[in-house]
């Protein structure tokens, strides 16, 4: 059985290497299922068939980046009431967390799946790649209850300090998913339908074996589903609903980034696609880090151990640049041939390289956002992150981004976003030494 770590006491530098690495692993077959699923599909079916599941795809996501949210306020509340070494309100707030999710999953399932092809129309999907398209979303909106339930069970346990059992889920979704692609795809020959069938029934799979790993080795205390009070369920929306909107505002940020990088026509806007691949594996750490924290902090600000959080946030802080400095020295060294994994057409391998060795200075202060952000996200401070936010998107970086590129032309793209990473992790720092949010109190 994993051991769940009390932040409370201990080596904070060895908890948090031993803590985050298991996260960072369990991102990375997260980032692997994704490219694993689109070469089944682009090669056992072709373009048509990737191009409707990507545009499918981006519904999909939008829901996932509101569970992600949803869990984000999971672990702040659920971290605390671990740190207070309260079994009994910890009893309770996941009973309502269950109760809430799974109200969530079953009507965003049902809703999606008597609107998708309306909400494929308003993504403009071709009507060629519709019927591919809304068979493959429908299918997905069907299976919603174990997207939502595989991700809560591995926030619940990193919650009470494990981060090995959702490493473990995470492997079994990821290789089910990788055996039963081409089973369903092209054995079945179920086509995209297949492949949408193949992904609910590895994550149900997984989820399903979680809970009964959960359960029988009493990692966490669920309950039969009961009704919650008021209290829990208003605090829980009034943590999740910020926290979903801050990923609502990274994914429109991204969007409006990518309207600059347009302009400078397909060389460019292949060159940058590629590079965002690579970006996604590259703040694998930092991301992973700021989860950790988030869960560390949490139960210290339940006990008012400040000068613990303070260490964490030092220790935090230390590994970022360790880790970011380091990939950033294998990304000046290696970024061409890192691209070519991807594209061959020489502008926009140019264009991406270049991108990469500029972007490999400003990673680190990026990883400060997500440390400074998880510390005080712990404390329940989701508004003031969700103002951070949106003030990091689009008062600095799609700005700067859009200035930058207007007086260097496709250099920019990659200075302004750099110069906004710098700026922001400022701005950041200014709160977490500032700002109110260890006056937050979440429970009466």
């Amino acid at each position: 059985m994993a051991k769940q770590y009390d932040f409370t006491k201990g080596n904070i530098f060895k908890q948090l290497i031993m803590f985050s690495g298991p996260i960072i692993l369990a991102n990375l077959l997260q980032v692997s299922y994704q490219i694993v699923d689109s070469l089944w599909i682009g090669n056992l079916l072709g373009a048509n068939a990737l191009g409707a599941v990507a545009i499918s795809s981006v519904i999909i996501f939008t829901v996932l980046a509101f569970v992600i949210g949803l869990n984000n306020a999971a672990l702040t509340i659920l971290s605390q009431q671990k740190g207070k070494d309260d079994e009994e309100g910890l009893t309770q707030y996941l009973n309502a967390f269950v109760v809430v999710l799974t109200v969530l999953a079953i009507s965003f399932s049902v809703l999606g799946f008597l609107f998708s092809e309306q909400l494929l129309a308003i993504l403009g999907t071709p009507e060629e790649l519709l019927e591919m398209a809304n068979a493959y979303l429908r299918i997905n909106f069907i299976g919603m209850l174990f997207l939502f339930g595989y991700n809560f069970i591995s926030t619940v346990l990193r919650a009470i300090g494990d981060s090995k059992s959702p490493l473990m889920f995470v492997s079994i979704a990821v290789l089910l998913n990788i055996g039963l692609d081409p089973l369903f795809i092209s054995g079945f020959n179920l086509g995209v339908a297949g492949a949408a069938y193949a992904t609910i029934l590895a994550q149900g799979l997984a989820f399903l074996y979680g809970l009964f790993f959960v359960l029988k080795n009493k990692l966490a205390p669920f309950t039969l589903p009961t009704l919650p009070v008021w209290s829990e369920v208003k605090l829980i929306l009034n943590l999740g609903i910020p926290s979903g909107l801050q990923m609502a505002v990274i994914s429109a940020g991204s969007a409006a980034i990518m309207s600059v990088v347009t302009t400078f026509g397909g060389a460019v806007v292949g060159g940058f696609g590629a590079a965002q691949r690579l970006d996604s594996i590259i703040m694998l750490p930092a991301q992973a880090l700021g989860t950790s924290v988030n869960s560390m902090a949490g139960q210290n600000i339940a006990v008012k151990n400040w000068k613990r959080i303070k260490q964490i946030t030092k220790y935090g802080l230390l590994y970022n640049f360790i880790c970011m400095a380091l990939i950033g020295i294998l990304i000046l060294i290696f970024a061409e041939y890192s691209v070519r994994m991807f594209i061959q057409e020489e502008a926009a391998v140019i264009f991406a390289t270049k991108y990469l060795r500029i972007m490999a200075f400003c990673f680190p202060f990026l990883g400060v956002n997500f440390i400074l952000n998880g510390i005080v996200r712990a404390s329940g401070a989701m508004y003031q992150v969700l103002l951070l936010n949106i003030i990091s998107f689009w008062v600095l970086r799609f700005p700067l981004t859009y200035l930058f590129a207007s007086f260097y032309d496709e250099d920019g793209i990659a200075l302004g976003m750099g110069f906004s990473f710098i700026i922001s992790s400022v701005l950041a720092s200014l709160y977490y030494r500032y700002g109110r949010w260890r006056n937050k109190e979440l429970f009466s």
